[in-house]
């Protein structure tokens, strides 16, 4: 469960004045604030034990729990995002270049200098983001930049030190008011899963918010369960997928099996 520094990161926010800090809430929500949660590694260690392979969830003793698409869009508190939008690649996207270029607004030159390539993907250091922040002159593009940092280095932080290319097509149907939910948790199962069947591993999902989803639930006494929410607004809910009782979950590298059912 090795994790990146977030230091840099926590303290280029707390330097912000109130009105930058507002125009990042109104655009991504409360990101900020998985800067602050710590992740215990033994703690995180003995959670990942009771993930349970077969169902994709979480089994202490008889009771089964799985975070869901609803809790982690309250938990992100994203007013822009229409949760019916959720994330697929499409069939045609920009190149890594052209969509750093748009989301950073800097030369194709002196994006094309800084792409390195890690493994099998192209990938931009978090040290040249970090840089553009602290000097670029428009304020809406360092706050679309310390966004992306926060996708790559916290949420879906595959690479130490680095952003992703997959995180930056995520990144830029944001702005489409996608949400980003779905594919958060189809990442973190996916490595939960992979975790758990190896015995060992890095956990390349958003443990930050796994985490803060576990301590809510872990607070909960018998009377706070509400079993029928009366608050909520009657809506469809998509819970099935033919004749299975599960739906498949999009993430930026792959597609897992979803659940609600358990939970709902």
């Amino acid at each position: 469960v090795t994790q990146n520094s977030l230091q840099e990161l926590k303290e280029i926010w707390d330097q912000w004045d109130n009105d930058i800090k507002q125009l990042f809430y109104s655009n991504y929500g409360d990101l900020p604030y998985l800067l602050s949660v710590k992740v215990e590694k033994h703690l995180f260690q003995a959670l990942m034990q009771y993930w349970n392979l077969a169902y994709s969830c979480f089994t202490f003793g008889k009771v089964d729990l799985v975070p869901i698409v609803e809790e982690y869009t309250t938990l992100l508190r994203c007013l822009r995002i229409q949760v019916d939008r959720a994330y697929s690649r499409a069939a045609y996207v920009l190149t890594f270049l052209k969509k750093l270029m748009s989301i950073i607004g800097m030369s194709e030159k002196w994006v094309a200098t800084r792409i390195k390539q890690k493994r099998d993907s192209k990938c931009i250091p978090w040290k040249n983001l970090r840089d553009l922040i602290l000097a670029h002159t428009d304020v809406r593009k360092r706050v679309n930049i310390f966004a992306l940092s926060i996708y790559g280095l916290v949420v879906f932080p595959k690479v130490l030190g680095h952003v992703y290319e997959a995180v930056s097509d995520l990144f830029d149907r944001l702005d489409k008011r996608v949400t980003p939910v779905p594919a958060i948790l189809a990442e973190t199962f996916r490595s939960l899963n992979a975790c758990r069947r190896a015995g060992e591993g890095r956990f390349i999902g958003c443990a930050q918010l796994l985490l803060k989803w576990m301590v809510i639930l872990q607070n909960l006494q018998e009377e706070d369960v509400e079993w029928r929410a009366p608050w909520m607004i009657p809506n469809e809910i998509l819970y099935q997928c033919g004749e299975f009782d599960w739906v498949p979950l999009l993430g930026i590298w792959g597609a897992i099996g979803y659940a609600p059912l358990l939970v709902l």
